[in-house]
């Protein structure tokens, strides 16, 4: 059983920039392909981006180039890094893990997530 606890949401100005956490439990962290989704109000949960366990890296094409993910095994954690930020960017950002497999941006793929975390940015 995996546990996700995400932390770093909240409010900023377009142009600003925040940094997501998702800190993990369980001992095979390390061999997880992890993955952030987010949900804008009246959306669907969409693809943001995803990390394999040996670091190759995968992104929307509406945060490429402003959003980076990366992992930090020995912590356990993964990490959202977002500049830039639009107001369109504005939804509850969701981590994610799979039990096995590569990175990949399908939700369905994902067998455990984190309750969320709020990012609201204002015009």
């Amino acid at each position: 059983q995996v546990q996700l606890v995400e932390s770093g949401g909240g409010l900023v100005q377009a142009g600003g920039s925040l940094r997501l956490s998702c800190a993990a439990s369980g001992r095979t962290f390390s061999s997880r392909s992890m993955g952030w989704f987010r949900r804008a109000p009246g959306k669907e949960r969409e693809f943001v981006a995803a990390i394999g366990w040996s670091g190759p890296t995968y992104y929307a094409d509406s945060v490429k180039g402003r959003f980076t993910i990366s992992r930090d095994n020995a912590k356990n954690i993964v990490f959202l890094q977002m500049n830039s930020l639009k107001p369109e960017d504005t939804a509850v950002y969701y981590c994610a893990a799979r039990a096995v497999g590569m990175a990949v941006s399908t939700k369905d793929d994902y067998n455990y997530w984190g309750q969320g975390t709020q990012v609201t940015v204002s015009s």
